[in-house]
């Protein structure tokens, strides 16, 4: 057990890298710029992200009772939209890749910035300063996420060669660190039945998800299933270090991180699926 605590913290930042780098590696810069020309494309994506995201992670939190640990969590994962595994999905919903090659890093970016300013100010009584949690955000989110993004964009026949590897090594460090917190911690999750917070979770991704799918103000449906699925999904990777990053944390904020990561693949496929087939009678009917 000693062992497995020493090996949890390099094994969730190597997940938190190689997942963020296996992003940027599908992520086009010229995209990305030529999207931020959209002044719609950021209004909702910052509104539907850190307006209406920590808004709805706080009211959950009045309204349900959870325990400290847990709300916590809500109130740090509802700064972070966009699971890492959004990119694999698009061809699934049939959705834009240009706009979730626009997508996906603007909210990595806002993640870095939003984080550190708004959970000290949402979780009260946090002993973290801004500049604490910023430098491990930029370190394995920002920087991963943008170094793969040069390598697609001026090296994209090496990012075609090394886009499997990576990803499978993503996938494999996903894996092993789910299987380390459930050793470490499946006590504490198995705690979490009768808490709410399996609870909690499912309505924040229900409630976001239908909101920015439903409400697209103009987005095409290709458009909306992405901004849906990643307002729905949270990055787990960024969770991680916000959690980690925090003092004398208690275990059972772990526990839920993990329980988020599994509940909220099942929901995504769930509903990647239903997009999809929403995708093909458009079709049909144009």
């Amino acid at each position: 057990m000693q062992f497995i605590q020493t090996i949890f913290g390099p094994v969730v930042l190597a997940f938190t890298v190689l997942n963020l780098f296996s992003m940027g590696l599908q992520v086009n810069i010229p995209d990305v710029l030529e999207k931020l020309k959209d002044l719609k494309f950021l209004v909702l994506v910052l509104l539907w992200g850190w307006v209406l995201g920590p808004a709805l992670g706080y009211l959950i939190t009045l309204i349900i009772p959870l325990a400290k640990p847990y709300s916590m969590v809500m109130l740090i994962a509802s700064l972070a939209p966009c699971a890492p595994f959004l990119p694999p999905m698009v061809d699934k919903v049939r959705g834009d890749i240009s706009f979730a090659g626009a997508f996906v890093p603007l909210v990595a970016i806002g993640t870095v910035i939003f984080m550190p300013i708004m959970a000290p100010i949402l979780i009260k009584g946090l002993a973290i300063n801004a500049m604490a949690l910023a430098k491990p955000l930029i370190i394995t989110v920002l920087i991963p996420l943008l170094i793969g993004a040069v390598i697609r964009t001026y090296l994209a026949s090496f990012a075609s060669k090394i886009f499997k590897p990576v990803k499978l090594l993503a996938g494999l460090t996903t894996a092993v660190t789910v299987i380390l917190c459930l050793v470490l911690y499946g006590k504490p999750m198995l705690n979490t039945a009768g808490s709410f917070a399996l609870l909690s979770m499912t309505i924040f991704m229900l409630v976001i998800g239908f909101i920015t799918y439903r409400f697209g103000f103009g987005l095409k449906q290709s458009e909306r299933s992405i901004m849906s699925l990643g307002m729905g999904t949270r990055n787990i990777a960024a969770v991680f270090v916000g959690v980690l990053a925090i003092p004398n944390r208690d275990p059972l904020m772990l526990a839920m991180v993990v329980l988020w990561v599994i509940w909220s693949l099942i929901l995504a496929f769930i509903f990647a699926n239903i997009f999809g087939r929403n995708a093909e009678k458009t079709s049909v009917l144009v």
